[in-house]
């Protein structure tokens, strides 16, 4: 399925204006959509109509969102855009743990869902990369893809999915400089890129569940990012190394793009991270009445 607007939309939201107004504006730009009002018939057309992209409420009549979110990953890697009126930080990186592709507000523009969409489909018709069948090791951590396993000194390591991708992310590019940005966008989106404070979420928990030992191998880079480290270096104290070093020993290998000093600065002031959109190309904002 190429990201274009033939995809198959199912719309999972108990609200009926929801429908209303998300049906007919998807279909006016050439998306066919698939309409359920509670978590077992969402469920039911995931399964036997096997759409593109999923749009899910967390507010259903029978079961909470995240638990249909958690059915549907059992089954299917569909993408998976949650649309709620949660606004607490905890709720969204509790969807997207959970195995969501992105989140969105209620009340959302159109022209941001579209844009949206456009980005996670897009996303999902990339050709996969034969590499990431690789068995990877660095130090005590090994990371089984096929399997989907880790292990630290040949202990299973629990990791929630988006800890195992960032795991995996930075093992891939071990003793390289990953910047904030580039970490946000692989496991999230470019609508992602300059919330930081969801990176430090996930790596305190991933330190937290490989072990102090471990967790000092994942140093940070102050006000630029982070990198796996597999050498002498560490700050045994804090975790952290020099940044001036590091970025001459990450970067000078051009495994990792550089970002301009600039966007350091520049990133501090941009709005929040939900009122971004990955396209310029946009129409007026529609809005959705917010739930009470």
């Amino acid at each position: 399925m190429n990201a274009n607007d033939t995809a198959l939309v199912l719309i999972v939201d108990d609200e009926k204006q929801i429908h209303r107004f998300l049906r007919p504006a998807l279909e006016a730009v050439g998306y066919r959509t698939l309409s359920a009002f509670d978590g077992a018939e969402g469920l039911r057309l995931a399964a036997s109509q096997t759409p593109d992209i999923v749009l899910l409420d967390l507010g259903l009549p029978d079961m909470d969102g995240r638990i249909l979110l958690v059915r549907l990953r059992a089954f299917s890697q569909v993408p998976i855009i949650v649309l709620s009126a949660r606004d607490r930080e905890a709720e969204k990186v509790a969807s997207l743990d959970a195995g969501a592709d992105d989140y969105v507000e209620k009340p959302f523009g159109l022209g941001e869902l579209l844009a949206r969409l456009r980005v996670v489909l897009r996303r999902h018709e990339q050709p996969p990369d034969t590499r990431q069948d690789e068995t990877l090791a660095c130090g005590p951590i090994t990371l089984d893809p096929g399997r989907h396993e880790v292990r630290v000194d040949g202990e299973k390591v629990t990791l929630s999915p988006r800890e195992y991708q960032l795991l995996a992310m930075m093992m891939r590019h071990a003793d390289k400089v990953l910047t904030h940005r580039q970490l946000l966008t692989a496991l999230w989106g470019p609508a992602h890129g300059a919330n930081v404070q969801y990176l430090r979420v996930y790596i305190g928990q991933l330190r937290h569940k490989l072990g102090s030992a471990v967790a000092k191998m994942i140093a940070t880079e102050p006000n630029v990012g982070y990198r796996l480290i597999l050498r002498a270096g560490l700050n045994q104290a804090t975790g952290t190394t020099e940044t001036v070093r590091s970025l001459s020993s990450g970067l000078s290998s051009g495994a990792v793009d550089a970002e301009p000093r600039a966007s350091f600065v520049d990133r501090q002031a941009q709005p929040a991270v939900f009122d971004q959109v990955a396209d310029a190309d946009r129409p007026a904002p529609v809005e959705v009445g917010r739930r009470i």
